[in-house]
């Protein structure tokens, strides 16, 4: 069933927002005081994403009937803001998400602050002429920052909340409740007050198409100089494929990034192509954008070895077999070349009507599917089916890994 995503720009200015999970992942602009629409279906995921000065802000991150039924949506400043944003179910406050004022109130809270707290969140923060912040940088790459803006805000994600067995903070936490049922959803975008209108009296305009999801740029070539991957499409037909870094990095930990893929690249039958991509990377690449997928998972300079390392993961769903292997001559492989025949409880039909095995893990579309665990013991060996150990490490020196989708 398909509902309505509602985008209300009650800014004096156009606006633009990243799209993704819907609209073909491509950007859309909505005029001021108007209102856009896009069509998702239950059981999909995406983000909307207000860009300020080509940076991203503020985001909306959605999925469309997940467990039990519900809609699950949040308001996250983790990767930056420069405007208000609020959400919720059309015609229930009750549901809202978000600080409507955010902005007016960093610009408040920085005023207060001590010279020790300005000196340790300056370089984030961007400002005017007159000493008033328009944009802050992602509160996930600076610890001080994060700290500084849940003194203010506890009605959006700051942090990252609960995940991989860390218990996350309880303000983020409390973000990922649900919305009772599956019905139309309202994302309200200010520069002032971003509480959603009594009414219904602003435009709806069919969105304006204004850039597609980057590309990354490719070489037709097997080197293995550069730092990146060959990525090889051994199916039958023509394939996109997207690469995700992730919010943040631990020690043995990462926080999986779902909504914002970095780079996307199409991927004739049979082609191997060459992905330049810096060697801080870390992160992954997977068939299309949304989940359950197959995951290769790989990192291009580790800080201890200085090699690149790569695995593979149906921690997150398994939607075919998938290789990585090392470039450097040792030739150590990691993953499956096998479709999984398991049991019929397993498979669940992704959004865009695959039918895919589900995720041994869980996440925001629901829990971990014991029939998935059980029919994947087979390939444990070889690949992440619930982490733990003894799957390849795959290292190869010259920063560079071959990965093969079937």
């Amino acid at each position: 069933m398909s509902h309505t995503l509602i985008i209300h720009n009650k800014s004096p200015h156009n606006q633009e927002f990243e799209v993704h999970g819907w609209n073909n992942n491509h950007n859309i602009v909505v005029r001021s005081n108007e209102r856009a629409k896009i069509a998702t279906q239950d059981g999909s995921s995406g983000a909307i994403i207000a860009i300020h000065d080509s940076h991203e802000g503020e985001q909306a991150e959605i999925t469309k009937k997940g467990f039990a039924g519900n809609d699950f949506f949040d308001i996250s400043n983790i990767t930056g803001a420069g405007g208000n944003m609020t959400i919720m179910h059309v015609g229930d406050p009750a549901t809202m998400k978000g600080h409507p004022t955010f902005m007016q109130a960093l610009n408040k809270a920085w005023q207060h602050a001590d010279q020790r707290t300005k000196d340790g969140i300056t370089k984030p923060l961007h400002l005017d002429s007159a000493g008033k912040i328009v944009r802050m940088d992602a509160t996930k790459d600076n610890s001080h920052l994060e700290t500084f803006v849940r003194t203010f805000d506890d009605q959006s994600y700051v942090g990252v909340g609960a995940w991989n067995g860390k218990a996350g903070d309880s303000r983020d936490n409390i973000q990922s409740r649900a919305a009772v049922g599956s019905k139309d959803i309202l994302i309200t975008y200010s520069d002032g007050d971003a509480r959603p209108d009594p009414d219904n009296s602003a435009v709806i305009h069919t969105h304006t198409l204004v850039a597609k999801q980057q590309a990354v740029a490719v070489r037709n070539s097997h080197d293995g100089k550069k730092s990146g991957i060959s990525l090889t499409n051994r199916s039958t037909h023509d394939e996109t494929y997207f690469l995700y870094d992730n919010y943040w990095n631990g020690n043995g930990t990462a926080g999986a990034n779902f909504d914002h893929p970095l780079k996307s690249i199409r991927v004739s039958a049979g082609q191997t192509v060459s992905v330049d991509l810096s060697s801080s990377f870390k992160g992954r690449v997977q068939r299309g954008s949304i989940i359950p997928a197959t995951w290769v998972e790989f990192q291009l300079e580790a800080t201890n070895d200085h090699k690149a390392h790569g695995d593979v993961s149906v921690e997150q769903g398994n939607d075919g077999p998938a290789i990585i292997r090392a470039t450097d001559g040792t030739n150590t492989t990691g993953g499956f070349t096998t479709p999984v025949h398991a049991a019929e409880s397993a498979y669940q039909i992704r959004s865009d009507g695959q039918r895919v095995i589900a995720s041994t893990m869980g996440n925001r579309l629901g829990g971990p599917n014991q029939a998935a665990i059980e029919s994947q013991k087979a390939i444990r060996d070889k690949v992440y089916v619930t982490g733990g150990t003894g799957v390849p490490d795959v290292a190869s020196a010259n920063n560079h890994l071959a990965v093969d989708f079937y």
